[in-house]
């Protein structure tokens, strides 16, 4: 797929068959992700890969009961890492671009599913404190999403789209 057909063909996928991740192409997502642009290159930004059935279902509980989180073999949490970015910019470092950072990686890791025939979907509404204590991440890193991965199984409920016209405003 080329860049635009893969846009085209990402939609979110809330249903996932119990088909493993093949470890390559989840290593070709992690190093996708670890291409992404972030402020300065500080890459503020940490990943955790979570595989284990126990831990994935702690996530649904953390999740507002978001059962496709225990169906998906792989769940990835993007966590902002504020002390990275801190050190070039400060407080806007600590609040934006850490949170930028991992949102920006979370894209690319999405994107690079989507051209390797796997599904996804952003997952932004949990509690971050029983996220953290499922996945084992220091408190000193703020999850920001999740994103599970693995093979639909279904097809997707496609959503119409806002017009361009909407959303573009010209300046001046």
């Amino acid at each position: 797929m080329d860049f635009f057909e893969v846009v085209q063909a990402r939609h979110s996928i809330r249903s996932y068959s119990n088909q493993p991740v093949e470890e390559e192409k989840l290593q070709k997502i992690l190093a996708t992700a670890n291409q992404a642009p972030s402020a300065g290159n500080l890459q503020g930004y940490e990943i955790f890969v979570i595989r284990k059935p126990e831990q994935r279902q702690a996530l649904v509980k953390a999740a507002l009961e978001q059962e496709f989180l225990a169906e998906a073999p792989v769940v990835l949490i993007f966590c902002a890492n504020p002390a990275r970015s801190e050190t070039r910019y400060k407080e806007r470092g600590i609040k934006l671009y850490s949170v930028q950072d991992a949102t920006i990686a979370c894209t690319f890791a999405m994107l690079a599913a989507t051209a390797l025939g796997l599904s996804t979907v952003w997952v932004g509404a949990f509690h971050e404190e029983p996220v953290s204590a499922a996945a084992g991440i220091p408190a000193d890193l703020v999850p920001v999403a999740m994103l599970p991965i693995g093979y639909a199984a279904g097809e997707p409920r496609i959503r119409p789209r806002r017009e361009l016209k909407d959303i573009i405003h010209e300046a001046g």
